[in-house]
């Protein structure tokens, strides 16, 4: 998949699975679930809950052994986030991007990277309020008329 607002693809990621068949050594689907609503419990995002999963349990995908997402199963048992993981992250590193900026207001490539960030965020916030995952009065305040 093509970066957004780069000419390129990505290069990094991890290889998935040859099969998409349940393997025979992974633990029982009820452990499987208790695990991810423990973590999910915990704190940890879907994204963290599959990465421990695959380490510490060799659970390859959740997907195919329990025909559900790791998401899926954190909403069937009320464990949600107010915000999707994705616009969560990009909120938080323009927020960092925010921070660096008010010391060092004369960085322009920075500013440029949050205007990026930024349009990212307007970009997700009207696809996650057109299915609605966020509220439709969500807005993401910009602080970027204050650094020009």
């Amino acid at each position: 998949m093509a970066r957004t607002h780069a000419h390129t693809h990505g290069k990094s990621h991890t290889n998935r699975p040859t099969s998409k068949n349940a393997p025979s050594w992974t633990i029982a689907n009820q452990e499987i679930i208790s695990k991810i609503v423990d973590f999910g419990k915990d704190g940890l995002t879907a994204s963290e809950i599959g990465l421990r999963l695959r380490d510490e349990f060799a659970v390859p995908i959740v997907k195919p052994i329990l025909g559900k997402t790791i998401t899926q199963i954190l909403e069937e048992n009320n464990i949600t986030k107010t915000m999707p993981e994705d616009l969560e992250r990009l909120v938080r590193k323009a927020l960092g991007l925010q921070k660096h900026l008010s010391n060092h207001n004369s960085d322009k490539r920075n500013v440029r990277s949050l205007e990026l960030i930024e349009s990212k965020i307007h970009r997700l916030s009207r696809y996650y309020k057109k299915n609605s995952k966020i509220p439709q009065d969500w807005k993401y305040k910009s602080v970027i008329a204050k650094l020009e």
